[in-house]
C-alpha cells in the first residue's frame, strides 16, 4: 500500500542571475517501509523532506505534477490543514536538538504541546502519555527529566526528547533529517535503534536522510542516491555494494574503512556522470 506519491517535485530559490533548482524532478512512492535518501550535502536531500511537508517559505518556491500522502492531496491543502497534518500523521526530527527545541519552555511542556495541538485530553492523560513516551525513548527518570529545560539536557538526550515529541502523536510517517549528526559515534547507535524499533512497532513509513552510506544500509529497506537535486539511482538497501551509477560508486570507494590500506581517500571524478 502506498502511504506516500511523489511525482515530477521541483524546488527552487531566486538569486540574481534567475530561480536555481535545488530538487529538479524528483518522483517516488513510499509505503509502510524504511526509505533512505543519501548525497553530499546541498544535494537536495533536506529540502525534499521540507517539502513533503509543505516548509519551503518564500522566496523558495515548489511545485509537483503530484505529492499525495495517504489519499490526501498535499498541493490543495490549505497552510492551516497543512498544520493539523504535520506532527499528527507526518512528523520530523530535525538535525540539531539545540535549535529546534524551546529554550524557555520545559522539556515535559514541549513534549505535552505536541500532544495537545492534536488531541483534546485532561491534564493528568496528557502527563501520562509525556512520561510513557520518554519512557519508550529510555530516558531515566522521565519525572526528572520533564522540568529541566533543553540547556541542561545532553546531545544525546536532547535528540530523544525530540524523538519523544515528534512520535507523542503517533504519525504514520516520520522524518528523521540527519537525525545522529551532531552526535557522539557511542550515542548514534543507540539513537537510530531507537527509531529503528518506534518505526517497526508502530508500522510507520521512514524516511532517514543522510549522507552515511552505510548508516543507511543498515537501518533501511530502500535507498535513493541524490546529486545536485536528482535521483541518479535506487536501490535495495542490500543491494548498495552492487550500485552501478558512478556517482554512487564513488561515494562508497570514498568512505574510509577500518582496516586502511589505501594511501589515499579516492575523491569523485564528477565527469563521469556530468552532473546527472
Amino acid at each position: 500500500m502506498t502511504l506516500l506519491s511523489v511525482e515530477n517535485l521541483r524546488v527552487s530559490f531566486p538569486t540574481p542571475s534567475g530561480p536555481v533548482e535545488v530538487v529538479k524532478g524528483l518522483s517516488f512512492d513510499l509505503g509502510r517501509e524504511r526509505l533512505g535518501i543519501v548525497g553530499e550535502s546541498g544535494s537536495g536531500k533536506s529540502m525534499t523532506g521540507r517539502a513533503i511537508l509543505r516548509l519551503i517559505r518564500s522566496p523558495g518556491h515548489q511545485i509537483a505534477d503530484k505529492m499525495e500522502f495517504d489519499g490526501i492531496d498535499l498541493q490543495n491543502r490549505s497552510e492551516r490543514q497543512m498544520r493539523q497534518l504535520r506532527g499528527a500523521r507526518i512528523s520530523m526530527v530535525m538535525q540539531d536538538p539545540k535549535f529546534s527545541l524551546n529554550p524557555v519552555m520545559t522539556i515535559g511542556a514541549q513534549i505535552a504541546e505536541a500532544l495537545r495541538v492534536h488531541e483534546k485530553l485532561p491534564r493528568r492523560a496528557v502527563r501520562a502519555r509525556v512520561l510513557e513516551m520518554l519512557e519508550a525513548v529510555r530516558i531515566n527518570d522521565p519525572e526528572r527529566v520533564m522540568k529541566l529545560y533543553p540547556h541542561e539536557v545532553s546531545g544525546g538526550m536532547g535528540q530523544r526528547v525530540m524523538i519523544a515529541m515528534m512520535l507523542i502523536p503517533q504519525p504514520d510517517l516520520l522524518i528523521a533529517d540527519e537525525p545522529t549528526s551532531a552526535l557522539d559515534v557511542s550515542v548514534q547507535a543507540q539513537v537510530l535503534d531507537l527509531i529503528d524499533e518506534l518505526v517497526r512497532e508502530k508500522g510507520m513509513g521512514l524516511i532517514l536522510i543522510s549522507h552515511d552510506l552505510n548508516l543507511v544500509a543498515r537501518y533501511c529497506d530502500r535507498i535513493m542516491v541524490m546529486n545536485a537535486g536528482r535521483v541518479v539511482e535506487t536501490c535495495a538497501a542490500d543491494d548498495l555494494h552492487k550500485a552501478q551509477h558512478p556517482y554512487t560508486q564513488g561515494l562508497l570507494a570514498a568512505v574510509p574503512r577500518m582496516e586502511e590500506t589505501r594511501d589515499e581517500l579516492p575523491v569523485l571524478d564528477r565527469s563521469q556522470w556530468s552532473g546527472t
